[in-house]
């Protein structure tokens, strides 16, 4: 067991840098977007405009996904978002279960959006009897000692942990156990994991530490 956070996405021998894949949703973005005013044909120079990026670095990026484009013309714009697509597995639709149906649970159980970017919730489990049963967001929440059974039978490969810190540990164990080789974890603590097994920690708190520093530090320039 070893304590990991992805930080490349293998494709083939060639390993792609966690910050080309954080960058890739975002022209995905700008894509639908442009497209949907009609632009037929788009640069790395527009992307970069519309994100604020480096025009270099969004080709390399571009680069490393598999798009090609022709030199002073640029990339059609839908063959370029469903190539990116296809790399970030968004139109192969992967089913994930949810533990945890908190406030943060319940919201992510709410983001339909989801099944557009390749993951859909299917279940969720809850150790209080109080949220069991059919959700208002249409996802049926079971008891948590039903994890294992249900995760071997539906043979899923995503969980999905919004689970207090002290109990994440012993469900991310259940769930690996179970077949379980990806966890999106947003419990505020390191899980220990088999080398198979991908983690990405969304670290809200580090996050709104990072703002409030960056906040704090305009304050100061501006006075």
């Amino acid at each position: 067991m070893q304590n990991r956070t992805d930080t490349t996405r293998t494709i083939g021998e060639h390993g792609i840098p966690e910050p080309t894949l954080r960058r890739l949703p975002a022209y995905c973005q700008v894509l639908r977007r442009l497209a949907g005013r009609g632009l037929k044909q788009v640069s790395c120079t527009r992307i970069g405009r519309e994100l604020g990026f480096d025009p270099t670095q969004v080709r390399k990026d571009l680069a490393l996904a598999g798009a090609v484009g022709r030199p002073k013309v640029g990339y059609c714009t839908e063959e370029l978002y469903r190539t990116l697509e296809n790399f970030l597995g968004w139109n192969n639709v992967e089913e994930a279960v949810l533990v945890g149906v908190g406030h943060l649970g319940t919201a992510l159980l709410g983001y339909t959006p989801f099944d557009r970017y390749g993951v859909r919730i299917v279940a969720a489990f809850d150790s209080d009897p109080e949220k069991l049963g059919p959700h208002a967001h249409g996802v049926q929440v079971f008891p948590q000692t039903r994890l294992p059974e249900l995760l071997r039978r539906m043979k899923l490969r995503i969980g999905i942990l919004t689970v207090p810190a002290e109990a994440a540990q012993s469900v991310c164990d259940l769930m690996t156990a179970n077949g379980v080789i990806a966890i999106w974890n947003f419990a505020p603590i390191a899980l220990s994991v088999p080398a198979n097994v991908i983690v990405q920690n969304e670290d809200l708190f580090a996050t709104l530490g990072v703002l409030s520093s960056k906040l704090a530090a305009a304050l100061r320039t501006g006075s």
